[in-house]
């Protein structure tokens, strides 16, 4: 794709979320979108550092664990230390990736399938780590979060008090899909640079890439490090919404639906977890009608679009232009 198309690709993804959604929801009333909207922006982007592990050739199961550090953090900071809700943001992300580093220097050096199956048990440590300790609350989780408020800069305000608007829902909408393009836009950025170009070779032998003098360790630490730091930020910007987290506001279901994102969007592309959220999301709630069966009809169509589109929905021709690298 020429340089001028993928300009004007961007340009017109940015005003469908940015200005067309808004106006379509305003003169339909569904104003109960917003909400949606909102989620699939910030699970697509916990997804995407989910994505980023496939990356190296990893399969991350425990995306769950730091989506719900990263809400403790950012509640904890500002609920018990008075600190801005907007600076809690890159400090749970912060947070969540120097706890991955932590982690992922032992099990980073093990094989894929074991990697996996550590990774697996990782939201359930979290969520047990919230029950036992007296700083989360215990089962009580913390509550009552305040609202983020202004940020003024030279008198001039810049983003309104949360709590003085009528409503939060479309503040809430911006702050998502701001957070949703900025992180894939840093993601596609690290992807094409030439630490992205040596992730790519761990994909494909892992000791050829080691033979001529790539630090497989090193790599695999950055990118398990900026996977965590978007789920820190995700839970962080959840906590804020719901005004209140808990043990099991995150939990392995979540990781799993993460990697499923990843799936269905397709493995090959940068922007794969955000189609495959948006489909997994609104598929879930179009099959809420069908009862009993949902998750019969739910998980059947899910192994068919998988057998089917084995590298995701962006594999179709429609899309498939030109593959991304991803």
């Amino acid at each position: 794709m020429s340089r001028s198309k993928q300009i004007i690709g961007v340009a017109a993804f940015l005003f469908g979320v940015f200005v067309l959604v808004p106006l379509m929801i305003k003169l339909t009333g569904r104003w109960d979108f917003y909400y949606t909207l909102t989620s699939v922006a910030l699970l697509s982007i916990a997804s995407a550092g989910v994505w980023l592990t496939f990356y190296i050739g990893r399969i991350n199961i425990g995306q769950g664990a730091y989506a719900l550090v990263g809400g403790y953090v950012s509640a904890i900071l500002v609920v018990k230390y008075g600190v801005s809700f907007w600076l809690t943001i890159p400090l749970a992300g912060l947070i969540c990736g120097c706890l991955s580093i932590l982690i992922g220097l032992p099990i980073l050096r093990l094989k894929g399938v074991y990697f996996a199956m550590v990774t697996l048990v990782l939201t359930e440590v979290a969520k047990l780590t919230a029950l036992a300790l007296p700083i989360t609350n215990g089962a009580k989780g913390i509550s009552s979060i305040p609202l983020p408020g202004a940020i003024s800069i030279f008198g001039l305000t810049i983003i309104p008090d949360f709590s003085q608007l009528a409503s939060t829902k479309l503040a809430f909408y911006y702050l998502a899909v701001t957070l949703m393009v900025l992180s894939y836009a840093g993601l596609y950025r690290l992807v094409h640079s030439r630490i992205g170009h040596l992730c790519r070779s761990l994909q494909q032998n892992e000791e050829l890439a080691s033979s001529i003098g790539v630090n497989i360790s090193y790599l695999r630490v950055i990118a398990y490090s900026v996977s965590s730091f978007l789920g820190g930020i995700a839970g962080a910007v959840f906590a804020a919404i719901s005004q209140s987290i808990y043990p099991s506001s995150f939990q392995v279901a979540d990781s799993i639906n993460f990697m499923l994102n990843c799936f269905l969007g397709g493995l090959g592309y940068v922007f794969g977890p955000m189609l495959g959220t948006l489909v997994l999301y609104f598929g879930w709630d179009l099959l809420f009608t069908t009862g009993k069966f949902q998750l019969l009809i739910y998980s059947s169509l899910l192994i068919a679009l998988m057998l089917a589109l084995p590298n995701g929905i962006l594999s179709l021709r429609l899309f498939n232009r030109k593959k991304a690298e991803p």
